[in-house]
């Protein structure tokens, strides 16, 4: 198939939008918006120019997202440069694994309903964060055993002793050494990707569009639900208990109208 020179270009200024803020929609730019969701061919373009940059573009409602695969380093960060942005100087793999496992508590916490939206809650405290984390990281420990651990990938000692090691703090300073500190770095680094807002006068998390965009049509769709069971399911070895069906419940597919995602079903 042959394109015009129009349509090329109109490509062009589409990906380096995207390649910039990551996002497209009416508000940001009404015309490339329209550009993109009016003309199939431009639209082609640019998932084509995705796909040859190892990215995906896809329409989450009235938002154009470029969203880099997995092992793509250039538009993604790669491990040691996440373990720069989330963890204190001369952190170990036990620090790094554990900021990991912060953001999964924090989206757990947030996203576990069902419906039009998994979202659940509008805001969150730093402190019942904190409270969660020890919460999740001693129920771990209890229930699995150290080559569970290296089994299933979730070696909840080392996190448990990494989380321990750190300080607590009242004054406020929020020293990377504490505690408030290590949430502090991690909440900033999710407020910088547009993720989150962060009030740190307040101590409160609050989710954004973005973020409730990607947990409903992306991390938490049919394709990706079963990768995220398996982070947060109970050990398949222990007998149902009531607190593994509490988990299961928690983390029940929920139901999806999926009529506004809407080029990625074309």
């Amino acid at each position: 198939m042959s394109y015009e020179i129009d349509q090329v270009k109109g490509c062009q200024e589409i990906f380096y939008h995207l390649i910039k803020f990551h996002e497209l929609s009416a508000e940001n730019n009404e015309r490339l918006y329209k550009l993109y969701v009016e003309n199939e061919e431009i639209q082609n373009l640019v998932k084509l120019q995705g796909e040859v940059a190892d990215s995906r573009i896809e329409r989450y409602g009235n938002v154009v997202y470029l969203i880099p695969h997995e092992d793509n380093y250039c538009l993604g960060f790669t491990k040691t440069e996440l373990k720069q942005y989330l963890c204190k100087s001369g952190a170990t793999d036990k620090d790094y694994y554990l900021a990991q496992f912060v953001i999964l508590v924090l989206l757990t916490e947030f996203y576990d309903g069902q419906g039009s939206s998994s979202r659940t809650r509008d805001f969150m405290r730093v402190g019942e964060l904190q409270n969660s984390i020890s919460e999740r990281l001693k129920e771990g420990c209890s229930r699995m055993k150290e080559e569970d651990e290296l089994r299933e990938g979730l070696a909840f000692t080392d996190m448990q002793a990494a989380y321990e090691s750190l300080r607590s703090d009242e004054n406020g300073k929020r020293a990377k050494t504490t505690k408030e500190g290590f949430l502090n770095n991690i909440l900033l680094f999710l407020q910088k990707q547009g993720l989150v807002e962060y009030l740190e006068r307040d101590d409160t998390v609050i989710t954004t569009p973005r973020l409730d965009n990607f947990m409903d049509w992306d991390i938490l769709n049919e394709k990706n639900f079963k990768r995220v069971e398996r982070v947060f399911a109970e050990n398949r070895e222990f007998e149902k208990t009531d607190t593994e069906e509490l988990v299961h419940d928690k983390l029940e597919k929920p139901e999806r109208d999926n009529s506004e995602k809407i080029d990625s079903e074309e």
